[in-house]
């Protein structure tokens, strides 16, 4: 498995801690509002690489956060938290908002068949590890408290821009707002680990600690929840680019500040979905969501499909033209699948052939685009029976979650049914001493390429060929 670590900026040989496991980490959404498909494409990504990691063998323990409190309208410590100013403007508390923008965004991860992760904790839920993380610390000298809200010191951590490849005074990654300097920090760059009440008076959510009354710092709740089921060393962590900075850039630094060694040994980071206008955002008012998609008569899979005839690292262009030319391409495909006939035995030389090349293709930096190049080229080879191909393409899916064959397995089950009613059938004519209609029946079957077996149990059937 090669996969591009952004913390090194090249393509490497995967290599996890523990063998054939891996600990990811996928940083959630911040539930104030619907999740646009910018968003859900970096999700996409994280359910290939996944599913990628488990085709190859590795068990893999996934945890997502639900960012329910903390994160400000802006990168800068400061404005507004997100979720509050939701609840005011929906009139309702940020815990109902909460709950509802969390069941709206699995609703449309799971319309893309996306896997859930093993765990998903909302940040609220940690509190007290925060606490604890951030008493640490302060102990350490490595935090500092300053008008009531403690800071993380930068000018502690040696690496600070290592994933950025920043210099000190480039605050400008990625990022919504500019870095604007708090007059409260020993350094512009420090971050904000703890609010108190006295920076935000109208905050719904916030918990007594050491340090006042307040709630913790966005970056606070990933390190949190990944060390509390992940441990204390992780294989990867995945977000959008413009997590890179601050948010994982801050998560790095706090992490090993309290862990006192590395933490995260891969970044995985899929780039923007944008619209003709520029990198898609809820702040630019209607909000373009899977369910959106569904209402205007899209398949919810033909943009995932999109998504994977794009490479994750690359930024993709979405329009509804593009869309309907994937979707159409899609359909093309399933109908292709759909009309094979299932039949011969598997061939497992050739099932290996091309599964190996699949395999080669996944695992270099998932280029799922050729991956699903490579099901058109197993489509037009003459040499590789229907049977065989059917499997190698159920096979593919277990990464690619296109639902290739669902329809063919249907059609399936649908003829199975046929199948044991037309068995029924024969079985009382014969009981009937028709035997006429009795031999019609087996007949007509055996044009269709099933076989009757006739047994003291009772009458069974088999495709021909297999």
């Amino acid at each position: 498995m090669k996969l591009y670590n952004t913390l090194t900026k090249k393509v490497e040989e995967f290599k996890s801690i523990k063998p054939n496991y891996v600990g990811f980490y996928t940083c959630g959404p911040t539930v104030y509002h619907y999740a646009h498909i910018g968003n859900l494409r970096c999700y996409i990504g994280h359910d290939i690489l996944q599913k990628t990691l488990e085709y190859l063998g590795y068990e893999v323990k996934r945890v997502m956060n639900i960012t329910d409190v903390g994160h400000l309208t802006s990168d800068a410590d400061t404005g507004d938290d997100k979720m509050v100013k939701s609840a005011i403007k929906e009139h309702k508390s940020v815990m109902d908002i909460a709950a509802f923008y969390t069941d709206a965004f699995f609703k449309d991860y799971k319309a893309l068949n996306c896997k859930m992760p093993n765990i998903v904790e909302p940040a609220t839920n940690l509190i007290d590890f925060y606490i604890e993380i951030i008493k640490d610390l302060l102990n350490k000298d490595i935090a500092y408290i300053s008008n009531g809200n403690v800071y993380f010191d930068i000018s502690k951590c040696k690496n600070y821009y290592e994933l950025t490849n920043q210099k000190i005074d480039e605050l400008k990654i990625g990022v919504r707002n500019d870095v604007e300097q708090d007059l409260n920090k020993r350094n512009p760059g420090d971050f904000v680990l703890w609010f108190t009440k006295s920076k935000f008076q109208d905050q719904e959510l916030k918990w007594d600690s050491p340090f006042g009354i307040g709630y913790p710092g966005w970056h606070m709740e990933c390190t949190g929840i990944s060390i509390k089921h992940l441990g204390e060393y992780l294989d990867i962590h995945g977000g959008g680019v413009d997590n890179i900075f601050p948010h994982h850039t801050n998560e790095i630094a706090q992490s090993e500040a309290y862990l006192g060694h590395k933490w995260c040994n891969y970044w995985f980071h899929n780039e923007h979905l944008n619209d003709e206008s520029g990198k898609m955002s809820k702040s630019k008012g209607d909000i373009l969501t899977v369910s959106v998609l569904k209402d205007k008569g899209y398949n919810p899979l033909s943009f995932r499909f999109m998504c994977l005839n794009s490479h994750y690292r690359k930024q993709l262009v979405f329009s509804y033209d593009i869309l309907k030319q994937q979707e159409n391409a899609y359909n093309k495909l399933l109908n292709k699948i759909n009309s094979i006939e299932d039949n011969g035995n598997l061939d497992k030389n050739l099932f290996d052939e091309y599964n190996n090349k699949f395999i080669e293709y996944i695992s270099n930096d998932l280029n799922t685009a050729n991956s699903i190049s490579l099901i058109y080229d197993l489509l037009k080879d003459d040499e590789v029976n229907n049977h065989t191909k059917l499997e190698l393409i159920k096979s593919f899916d277990k990464v690619l979650s296109l639902d290739l064959i669902k329809k063919q397995e249907e059609n399936l089950n649908d003829k199975d049914d046929y199948i044991m009613e037309k068995i029924k059938e024969r079985n009382e004519a014969k009981k009937n001493k028709n035997y006429n209609l009795a031999d019609k029946i087996r007949d007509d079957l055996k044009k269709d390429g099933i076989i009757l077996i006739d047994t003291r149990e009772g009458t069974t059937y088999k495709k021909e060929g297999i």
